[in-house]
């Protein structure tokens, strides 16, 4: 039977985490989207701690729009944090999204923001 969809992600989502982890000095910027929403959190999976977070709930980040333009705009957000916090390079984890559309605007805003990949 073939898999479902979210099955599918699940697989790709723990191949990756298998090879990809974040630290204090270089955090894991972890992706997750919702039919509505956009989430992104930068992470210290040493000491199991989230250092950044950002989404397209709050209300510093301008929702309005498209849903590529509001993922850019958490994106940027992210950036803005995590440079006022010290961290320029990052890991990305896409979290077994296909890396197109909202992910990859959520990308280029944070790469627009000052984060290095």
């Amino acid at each position: 039977m073939a898999l479902s969809k979210l099955e599918k992600r699940i697989r790709i989502k723990r191949r990756v985490r298998g090879k990809i982890s974040g630290s204090s000095e270089l955090p894991r910027l972890s992706v997750y989207k919702s039919n509505k929403e956009i989430y992104a959190q930068l992470i210290d999976d040493k000491d199991g701690k989230t250092l950044v977070s950002a989404s397209s709930r709050e209300k510093g980040v301008d929702a309005k729009g498209t849903k590529i333009e509001v993922s850019a705009a958490v994106g940027k957000a992210i950036a803005a944090k995590a440079v006022a916090a010290g961290i320029e390079t990052i890991v990305f984890d896409r979290n077994g999204f296909v890396y197109h559309g909202r992910v990859k605007a959520l990308a280029d805003g944070a790469r627009e923001g000052g984060l290095k990949f």
